[in-house]
């Protein structure tokens, strides 16, 4: 899941580019906790997907990995994506592979789509909420989502949440690392914490790149003061992602079935939404 450059600095944006175009995303939803990412989110999307050809835009969609899924159920993908080295990539895929095609590939911001108005019935935007740090900004890309969206259309957009890196440092703490101890980390934590902005530190070179990290409600509040219609918001992984033997119960096909379960059971519940590294807000044009 990619992203659209934010309109902040140009070291922002360059670190931003340099992140994606040097493939950081590329297989992230296929290890660790990305495993149940990729699966919960295709269940949550499906839910509003129609037995019908649908035109889908699936912005910031990075190398199409949810374009290609989208694509072999029969639907209309055009992947538009800001990072020249992922839409190369799906391209080069899609050229090796040429299963299912996607309609269209090219190089897009989130804020400025070169598509017709009410011209798709859905339009994902599973990454561009995440670096775009201003909120007018990220209203920004919502409004041009809803731009193109028909009447009755739907937007799906994720964020990550306000808490991801400090769950996550402290769910492996003393076992894995001692982050929480190192003042580095604790410093872009505390900054997270505060104000939602995620700034990578020069010690952490593997971290996301410059970010904003979402309150689920500000994601609601985002898309309805976009003018759109707010559905539901949907904690993806759940808080199931802290166990730790994640990787070997995911494996097993009885607990992988229970993770999935725990997850979906939970997804509305207001008071674990923020224990979900990633969410997903739908809402209606």
């Amino acid at each position: 899941m990619s992203y659209s450059g934010s309109r902040g600095t140009e070291q922002d944006l360059e670190q931003i580019l340099e992140y994606y175009n040097a493939g950081g995303e590329k297989d992230r939803l296929t290890r660790g906790i990305g495993v149940i990412e990729w699966e919960r989110s295709k269940v949550i999307i499906s839910r509003y997907l129609s037995g019908n050809k649908q035109v889908i835009y699936d912005v910031g969609g990075g190398t199409g990995v949810y374009s290609r899924w989208l694509a072999e159920l029969g639907h209309e993908v055009h992947l538009l994506e800001l990072s020249p080295a992922a839409v190369e990539y799906a391209r080069n895929l899609q050229q090796e592979e040429n299963t299912f095609p996607l309609h269209s590939i090219e190089v897009a911001d989130a804020r400025q789509l070169l598509r017709p108005d009410e011209s798709a019935d859905l339009v994902l935007l599973m990454g561009p909420l995440y670096h775009l740090t201003a909120r007018e900004e990220r209203i920004a890309a919502i409004r041009e989502a809803a731009r193109v969206l028909k009447p009755g259309g739907i937007l799906i957009a994720a964020g990550i949440s306000r808490f991801s890196s400090t769950l996550w440092g402290l769910s492996v703490f003393g076992a894995k690392n001692e982050f929480i101890d190192d003042s580095v980390f604790f410093g872009m934590i505390r900054r997270e914490l505060t104000d939602g902005q995620h700034i990578r530190p020069e010690e952490y070179p593997h971290f996301i790149s410059r970010a904003y990290f979402h309150l689920p409600s500000e994601l609601k509040s985002e898309l309805t003061d976009a003018g759109l219609t707010h559905l539901s918001t949907a904690a993806v992984e759940g808080p199931v992602w802290i166990v730790p033997a994640f990787s070997e119960k995911w494996n097993d096909p009885g607990s992988r079935e229970a993770l999935m379960q725990i997850s979906s059971l939970v997804e509305e519940q207001e008071s674990l939404l923020g224990m979900s590294p990633h969410m997903l807000a739908i809402a209606r044009k």
